[in-house]
């Protein structure tokens, strides 16, 4: 027989369903905490600035200070939320998969693997663009086994 899992019950947070990215107030909520997110894990990955950048979909570098030294108030686009997701899932994966230091170092450090050919994953990542760090966060998730 099969049970029906229900969702935890958390004030202020909805399990039930994705958040709409399309609702700019949604954006805005969600922008400050994803800025943080991001550059810290940036940090934690040890990224150089172009390729923090290059992350968040080619943004200008004057955006990238702003949005670093000042991230509240600041609402970020559809793209730019969906890249940040996908930056801190594969984080968490890499955390599960690996545990510390290996994970923050993953992403830079060059691999084998076919789907990178001797490349850094970040470099794979940069130059698929969100269709790559889509395909990096299934191929974590899978070895996880997908949780």
């Amino acid at each position: 027989m099969a049970t029906l899992l229900h969702p935890p019950s958390i004030p202020g947070y909805s399990f039930d369903q994705a958040p709409d990215l399309t609702k700019p107030a949604e954006r805005e909520r969600l922008s400050t905490s994803a800025i943080k997110a991001f550059v810290k894990i940036a940090e934690k990955w040890d990224l150089n600035e172009a390729q923090a950048r290059g992350l968040l979909g080619g943004i200008a570098s004057s955006t990238y200070h702003a949005w670093r030294t000042q991230p509240e108030g600041k609402k970020l686009d559809q793209d730019a939320l969906m890249r940040i997701s996908l930056v801190i899932g594969i984080y968490k994966a890499l955390n599960i998969y690996f545990g510390k230091p290996w994970a923050d170092r993953w992403v830079t450090l060059a691999n084998r693997g076919p789907m990178f050919s001797g490349n850094a994953p970040v470099e794979y990542m940069l130059r698929q663009g969100q269709p790559g760090m889509m395909q990096v966060r299934r191929m974590l998730d899978s070895w996880r086994g997908g949780r």
